[in-house]
C-alpha cells in the first residue's frame, strides 16, 4: 500500500487545526481534538497522522467493494 502524501495542517487561533489534501479542506480540528492532534502530529509520521485523523486511507477491502453487486454500474435498474 502506497503511503499518504499531499497533506498540510495549518493552527487557526488557540484550539483550532484545519487538515488539507491537496489544498482542498480536509477537517477542521476544535479544543481537545485539535490539541490531540498536534500531539500526535508532532510525535509520529506526519502524514500518516494527518490522513488517519482524516479518515483518507485505505482500509485493504477497495477490490472486494468494487466487485460487490450494489457497486456494479449499469447492470441494475433503480426505480
Amino acid at each position: 500500500m502506497p503511503r499518504p502524501h499531499g497533506f498540510t495542517y495549518a493552527r487557526r487561533g488557540a484550539d483550532c487545526v484545519v487538515i488539507t489534501h491537496h489544498g482542498r479542506s480536509a477537517a477542521t480540528l476544535r479544543g481537545t481534538r485539535a490539541a490531540g492532534f498536534l500531539t500526535e502530529v508532532e510525535s509520529g509520521d506526519p502524514q500518516l497522522v494527518m490522513a488517519r485523523w482524516t479518515g483518507s486511507y485505505k482500509f485493504g477491502n477497495e477490490r472486494t467493494a468494487k466487485n460487490h453487486p450494489r457497486n456494479r454500474r449499469g447492470n441494475i435498474a433503480r426505480g
